[in-house]
Order: structure tokens, then sequence, then C-alpha cells
């Protein structure tokens, strides 16, 4: 029997359960470690931090998929790896050996410097597991508030998730408190939003950012909470009641304890089989892994790379030839605005509107209920 171990149950791995659910391999056994049992799916976190959809609606139920698969599911995450003994250590003190083993847990951010005292609440928007333990921690302190009161948002980063999340929070606020003057900001350190996408959709967020009251300062850089606000790489403060930090991707820091071919932000890089650099019998996908050249971390690319993986793992485990994952020259991205609004981006094309709302919400159900019982049979 061939172990075959599921680090994560990132979108990636839902793939790899639905294919050994369809088609049982009598010879490979399957275990996943995950810290939960529902794992989030990325697509539709804008609509419930909107509180269009509830936290159940925009999860997988990673325990039912293992059950379809065959496989053994252990509620605790790695946090050590030996690619070369092929084992892991998990949080809970169990160490489990492998034959096969894949990677796909996402990742998370570098928090921000803290000085001073009064400083502004801070919620990551990374790692995407536990954010809705940490915004309802927010929700209770936000009940509290006294009416009449003003309160800065900030949210620092200027790449879709950072405006998608702004959007998407000021608008569940404004609805659940109308009696509190909520301001909203975007701190990005490049000179516009959305990275490398086209210059339209790039104007329609900006306009739905505007619509939404939400002031936009580029080239700035955010470093630190401090006293009553934002520090910036220029020195300069912006008044902040609440952070929402959603900079940058990372890898998580456990992967730093291991002998991995880890990139400077502790991505661990890739071949086109998926398979990790040196490591034949490892493979990664989704955020924490990287090919050459690098993809956006977004979550449409583990779901494109997830029928490849499902293959690629089967094939490993029996020793056969690998193909390669070829990445799309260019995805689609949903940008909601918190409004029944949404934003269509695809290369330089773009669009806006209540039906592009509607269509997002439709493709984030179907994805979500494929992986959810009942399952087709």
């Amino acid at each position: 029997m061939t172990q075959l171990l599921l680090i994560g149950a990132g979108h990636a791995h839902a793939f790899v359960l639905e294919a050994f659910g369809d088609t049982p391999d009598p010879e490979v056994t399957i275990t996943v470690v995950s810290d939960s049992a529902l794992a989030a799916y990325s697509g539709s976190v804008p609509a419930w931090l909107a509180g269009e959809c509830s936290l159940r609606d925009t999860q997988i139920d990673v325990a039912a998929l293992c059950q379809r698969a065959g496989a053994t599911l252990i509620e605790s995450p790695v946090v050590a790896l030996d690619h070369q003994a092929k084992q892991v250590n998990l949080a809970n003190g169990q160490k489990l050996t492998f034959d096969v083993a894949s990677i796909n847990v996402g990742s998370t951010l570098e928090l921000p410097a803290s000085r001073g005292e009064g400083l502004p609440y801070l919620l990551a928007m990374r790692p995407l597991s536990s954010l809705h333990q940490r915004w309802q921690a927010l929700q209770n302190q936000l009940n509290a508030l006294p009416d009449g009161s003003t309160q800065q948002i900030v949210s620092v980063g200027g790449g879709a998730a950072s405006c998608e999340t702004l959007m998407s929070v000021l608008a569940k606020l404004r609805h659940d408190r109308p009696d509190i003057d909520w301001q909203g900001h975007l701190l990005s350190a490049a000179p516009g939003l959305l990275g490398d996408a086209g210059w339209l959709p790039r104007q329609l967020t900006r306009r739905a950012l505007t619509r939404a009251g939400i002031q936009i300062h580029t080239q700035r850089r955010g470093k630190a909470l401090v006293t009553g606000g934002v520090e910036d790489d220029q020195g300069q403060t912006l008044p902040a009641d609440i952070v929402l930090w959603a900079t940058g991707a990372v890898g998580h820091p456990w992967l730093a304890g291991t002998s991995l071919p880890l990139d400077t932000r502790r991505f661990i890089p890739t071949e086109r089989t998926l398979a990790v650099a040196g490591a034949p019998d490892l493979f990664a996908a989704g955020d924490c892994a990287q090919l050459s050249p690098p993809q956006p971390k977004a979550g449409v690319y583990a779901v494109r790379q997830g029928p490849v993986l499902a293959a690629t793992l089967r094939a490993a485990c029996h020793g056969q030839a690998l193909a390669d994952w070829q990445p799309p020259s260019r995805v689609l991205a949903l940008i909601g605005t918190g409004r029944g609004h949404a934003i269509a981006s695809y290369g330089p094309i773009g669009f806006a509107g209540h039906w592009v709302w509607e269509w997002k919400k439709r493709i984030d159900a179907r994805f979500i209920a494929r992986f959810n019982p009942p399952f087709d049979s």
C-alpha cells in the first residue's frame, strides 16, 4: 500500500479527494491533516463579510469529502516536516510517515510592528482558515461603540483582496450600525491598484471605492500600528480605529523550520509537474507553492491546479510519468464591491454591475456545492 498524505485542505486538495472518491484506488491509503473539518472557499469570503451569506455557505465539508474518498482526516495542522525521512509532526503530538505527500496550506502575511498605546484594532485577512474568529471578535467590540461616533477604517494593501475586503466590511458595518459614521481609507504602496490588471478593471475598482466614500492613498506603504493610526514608510500617520491588514502573502512560519528549498517569502519552489524542487515524492499547490515565473496568489490558480494535481498524485503513487501543469495566460477575477455589485476583470477587459455580482454568486455556489454532500453519484 502506498501512503498518500495531503497536508492542508485547500482548494486543490478538494479536487484530489473528489477524484479518489469518483475512482477509488485500493493500492493507496489517504490521510488528510487539517486544522479544521471545514475549509473556507476564498471566493465567497467577500459575500460573507458583507453579510450576504452565512459562514457555513462559504465552507467545504472536508470531513464528508474524506469519507467519500475513503480517506482518514486528522484535525491537527502540521508543525514540522522532514521530507528526506518522509515524516511530519502534528500540533497534537502525532508523527506520520508517508510515501507521497502534497502541501496545499494556503498562505499567511507578515503582521505589522506595533508601537505605543491606544493602537487601532487589527484585523489580519490571512490566514483564511481562522478569519471567521478574528472577524467575530471585531464585531463583538463594535457592538459596544456609542451612538453617533466616527470610526476610521484603513485597509492596507493595493490588491484585489484589500479593495474587496474594505468595501465588503464597510457595507456590513454601515448596514448594522447606521448610527456610526464609518469612514474608509485604502493605503497602497504601489502607484495604482490591482497590480497587473488592465486599465479598465483598475478604473472600475477605483470608481467603486470612490462611490463607497473611500479615500485612496497610493505610494504609501503601511509599516506599523502606532498610537491612533497606521504609520507609513514616509513617517506619516494615517488616523485609524480599525486596520484591515491585506498586504502581500507569505508562506507559513513552520515551513522555515524544514529543509525545503524555500524562496525569500517562504514559498515552496515547484516544477511544472507541481513536484517540489529536489523532492520528487513531495508536491505543492495553491498559494504555498511558487512556480517560475511566479503566479499571483489567488484561489483561482489552486482551482486550476486541482484536477492536474489529482492525476499527478495518483501517477506518483504508482511510479508513473507525471504531466506538466500549464498555467493559464490570464484568469477571470470577480471583485465584489459590497453593494450588491461586482467587477469582472479579465486581462484588459473589465465590466461591472449587479448582474456581475449575481453571476459571481452562482459561480461560487456551484463550486461549494460540488464539494459538499449530497454528492453527485
